[in-house]
Formats: C-alpha cells, structure tokens, sequence
C-alpha cells in the first residue's frame, strides 16, 4: 500500500546522474575567455578561438569611438556612410598594432604609441586564458612559447586580411607591416600573460608578467635582463620628467594652440585622447634628448642638447613643449647625466642577481647590459618616429641608430665600471667576512670495512667470551685494566690500530662465536708462589733423635762418622 495520503503529490524519484565524463590528464576543462568548464581543445583550436575574441573586443571598441566621433566632426572626415566608419575603425586597430598607411600626399609612419595598450591588454588576458585552458606544462618555457605562437599565428592573419579589406583608393594600410607588428605584439603580450598565469598556478604570487618572465627564466640571462629593465626605468623617468617640466614652463602656448584649433567638447575629448596616445612617444624624444642626439621635427631640424633649429611646426599642443630655437636651456642639461645613472643602476643590479666569481668577467656582464639597453632604445627611437605625410614632415622623432649606438656606449661603460666595483666589493667582504666564508675542509677518502680476520684489529677488539667464575678454593684473580682510549683525530689517511696487549674489559652481554674463528685463550695468571719456611740449621752436636721401641736400632753421629747402637736384651 501507498505511504501517501489523499491531497498529497508522490515524492519524486532522484533522476540518475550521468557518469561524469574523464577529462584529459593534464589539461584542465576549457571555456570560453575568462571562465572555466567546458571539454579541453587541442591548443591550435583555442589559439583561434582566442585570437578572433581578440580581435573582435578590439574593433568593437575602436568603432564605437568612430562613430561618437563621426556624429559629433563633419561626417567626411571619417569615412562616408557606415561602411566608411567601420573602414576608419579598421585603419585605427591596424594603427594600435603600430601598422603604417599610405595617403595621396605621402605615408604616415608616426604612430601614437598608447594605443597599443588596448590590443596588448586583451592579448595579455587571452594568453593567461590559453595556458590554464592548455593546462601547466612539464617544461613551462617550452609550453609558454607554444601558447604564444598558437595565439599570435592566428592573430597575424587576421591582421593581414583585415587590412586587405580595409584598404581603398584614398588609404590604404601596409599589409606586411599588420602582419609583422601584430604577429610581434601577439607574441610579447600573450607571453607575458601566459607566464604570469603559469607561475601563478605553481602557487607563486606575482603582479606582473615581467616579473613571471624572469621566474622562468635561467640566471645570467634574468640578471641581464633586470640590469636593463633598470637602465630603461631610470631613462624612461628622466624623459617623463623633461617632457612634464618642459609642458610645465609652456602651459601658456600650449592653451592658445588648443583654442586656436577650437574643437568643441565632443572633439576636445578625442583630442585630448590622442594626445594621451602620443604621450609615449614623446617620452621617447626626451630619453633621446637625455641620450644626447636629441630628435628631429621635420627635415633640416634638430632638437639636442648642442643646440635647438626649428622651422614650422604643426599645430599640435604637445608640440609647445617644444624650446625655443637656439641654445639649449642651461636646466636640461642636467638630464645628460642621466645614462650614466642609469648605466650605474644597471651594473648593480646585474652583479646583485648574479655575481661573478671573478673579477675580470663582472665588467664584461655589465658592458653587455649596456648593449642590450642600447638595442631596446634603438627600437624604442624607430616606434617613436617616422613620416608624418609628405614634404618636410617626412623625417620625425631621433634616429634609431644614433640613438641606440649613443645608448649602449655611456651606458655600457658606466654599468661596466659599477659591476666591477660592487663585485670587488662583494669578493672582499666574503673573503674577510668569516661568517660568509665557506668553511675550507680537506677532502678525506671514503673509509672502507675490511673483513674482521683473528689478525685484525676489528677483531682483537671483539670482546672474548665471559670465563667461568673460580671456584672457592682459588684466590680471586685481579681485575684486568681497562683498555686505552683511542685519541679521536680527523686526518685524510687512515692507520691501522696495533694490537692491545692488555686484556680487554668484560663485556655486559657475553658475544659467542664460532670455535673456527675464536682467538685462542689466553693464559690465566698463576698463583704467585709462596716462600719457603726457614729452617733452624742444627748444630754438630745435636742430641740424637729418639726411638721408639718399635725402632730395631739408633744412630749417632760422632765426627763425622755414623754409628748404629743396638740394645743388648742380655743385658
């Protein structure tokens, strides 16, 4: 009979559960970007996935922004009709991966590089996505490389047929270049993101992808890199610093160029964001200047600490930084010690990750981080420039290989100099230092057991087996003394020990071994002997002894001569 009572519903019976489906060894369940769960995909298929994520995100962004911009400028200016703005969102997402067109007039080559935060920012996240999805690798530098060519081949490729379609009669974008910068941005953003990610999965905490990078990387070459990523540090300050005093002291021309260009609220606000696109490169300029060959804004121009010729220059308000032309303002020269500061913290640093156990390698190591940062400002100066259209603004921003030669050769040999210092320094404390120094220790030989034989020393220490205790009648034999001991000395060479010739003490717990092996007993001590009673000498006349009566006859000794007497019975 039913349990359940009228007006009731019947319970409802627990459905099965499925079997939960294994998942791959190794590789955690994948989803899409930024969640988990999901069945695992081979890394090619998430690379796609991720890298169209990317660039999806990316434009969306870029045309909303055209089309605030096309209803607030004239229409013309962007493009016509939709089609139109979404060729100039196209044009402006090629430009953030620093990829070049080409006008009626000439080629635009000066690309604001602060828009490629937002390409670097959604590639850092995809990365971090690809390695948990892919799952921690047995050689993380190998699994965080493969992730970064899953992602960035993709991500090339529709760079590369984005700006196919993109192009038009009036612009049209550099193929090659989209296809190399982005493969380049893809690679350096998704690496870092998968670094980050991976070290973070081992437990570790880290804030940045740098900073993971170096975890995995090996220690000479992490300390060349910390060397220079110094260096770099202390120039990018130095240049942010002369551009901020420079914009300080020129407020006045910079607010008059602004109301001269009179660009409403809606185009103040995009002016005010390219400006803060182009704030990168003109950090780079006043590293540049700080270096020493200075920059360039436009043809026959030259803006260094030698002096200041200038022509026109376009109506920009980041341009009124700008010094007036002829000598150099006496206050930025002091920014010409700066790469030799930074040469300095390059050297300490270096030699701090790593020292060198010699004095003469130290200089060397720090030499080559001044190299190193003398090629990333070398590319640092070719990213920050280029044409800007035709005629006398064809030539804008330094000079790669000014700028990269000047780099490595002062900040080379200051970062030289420093290594060998606190190397020298750092030698001597542990060599003075006692607590620092190792403890020098002779190398001794690994001792070996030797079988014990009867002639051993191993075993004429083996104690021998306990005697029968002596009986009453014996007198007690004296306690045997107790062997010397050894003198415990740490030499390399071992002796052998000679034979005790005392006996040895008598053991607590009696060792029996085999008769075969047995030393023969030793002699137990004698009884001392005991000495002879004196004996009374008798004299020459001494009384004969007496005779019983049982005795037949009696001797006398008279001089000499022994006589028997005999008893007569006669008489």
């Amino acid at each position: 009979m039913s349990d359940v009572k009228p007006g009731q519903r019947p319970p409802r019976k627990p459905r099965p559960e499925a079997p939960e489906r294994a998942a791959r060894p190794g590789r955690p369940e994948a989803g899409p970007p930024g969640e988990t769960g999901g069945p695992a995909r081979p890394l090619a298929v998430t690379g796609l996935v991720a890298a169209s994520w990317c660039v999806g995100l990316g434009l969306a962004v870029l045309t909303t922004v055209t089309l605030v911009g096309w209803i607030a400028a004239p229409r013309t200016a962007l493009g016509t009709g939709l089609p139109g703005v979404f060729r100039t969102a196209v044009n402006f997402w090629l430009v953030a991966h620093h990829a070049g067109f080409s006008l009626a007039d000439g080629r635009v080559g000066m690309l604001p590089l602060g828009l490629t935060v937002l390409p670097g920012a959604l590639l850092y996240r995809s990365g971090s996505w690809m390695i948990r999805a892919a799952g921690v690798s047995r050689r993380p530098r190998i699994g965080v490389v493969h992730v970064a060519l899953a992602l960035a081949i993709p991500y090339a490729v529709l760079a590369a047929l984005l700006a196919l379609a993109a192009s038009t009669a009036v612009v049209r974008p550099s193929t090659w270049q989209a296809l190399v910068t982005s493969f380049c941005v893809a690679t350096v953003a998704g690496g870092l993101g998968a670094a980050r990610a991976l070290v973070a999965a081992r437990g570790r905490r880290v804030r940045s992808g740098v900073g993971a990078l170096l975890r995995l990387l090996p220690e000479r070459p992490r300390s060349l890199v910390i060397g220079v990523l110094g260096a770099l540090g202390v120039l990018v300050a130095s240049g942010a610093a002369l551009i901020g005093a420079a914009l300080a002291m020129h407020m006045s021309e910079a607010a008059a160029l602004y109301d001269e260009l009179a660009p409403g609220i809606v185009g103040g606000v995009l002016l005010l964001l390219v400006q803060l696109a182009f704030l990168p490169n003109a950090v780079i300029w006043g590293m540049a200047y700080a270096i020493g060959p200075g920059f360039a804004v436009g043809e026959d121009t030259s803006v260094s600490p030698t002096g200041v010729f200038l022509d026109v220059v376009p109506s920009f308000p980041l341009l009124a930084a700008l010094p007036e032309p002829g000598p150099a303002p006496a206050l930025s020269l002091v920014a010409l010690m700066m790469p030799f500061v930074a040469g300095a913290v390059a050297g300490v640093l270096t030699i701090r990750a790593m020292p060198s156990p010699t004095h003469e390698a130290a200089p060397l190591w720090g030499f080559l981080s001044g190299v190193l940062t003398g090629c990333a400002m070398a590319v640092l100066a070719a990213l920050s420039g280029g044409p800007l259209g035709g005629g006398r603004l064809t030539v804008m921003g330094p000079s790669p290989w000014r700028v990269g030669m000047m780099a490595a050769l002062e900040v080379g040999i200051a970062a030289a100099l420093a290594a060998w210092l606190l190397n020298w320094r750092m030698l001597r404390r542990t060599a003075e230092d006692p607590e620092e120094r190792p403890a020098r220790r002779r190398p001794t030989a690994p001792r070996r057991r030797r079988p014990a034989t009867p002639e051993s020393p191993r075993a004429a220490r083996t104690p021998a087996p306990t005697p029968p205790p002596p009986s009453s009648s014996e007198p007690p034999a004296p306690p045997a003394p107790r062997p010397a001991k050894r003198p415990v000395v740490a030499e390399p060479v071992e002796f052998e020990e000679a034979e005790p010739v005392l006996k040895p003490r008598r053991p607590r717990k009696p060792r029996v071994r085999e008769p075969a092996e047995e030393p023969p007993p030793e002699p137990e001590p004698a009884d001392p002997p005991t000495p002879p009673e004196p004996v009374a000498e008798e004299p020459d006349h001494a009384e004969p002894p007496k005779r019983s009566n049982d005795d037949p006859g009696r001797t006398e000794n008279r001089g000499g001569a022994i006589y028997v007497l005999r008893d007569d019975e006669s008489h």
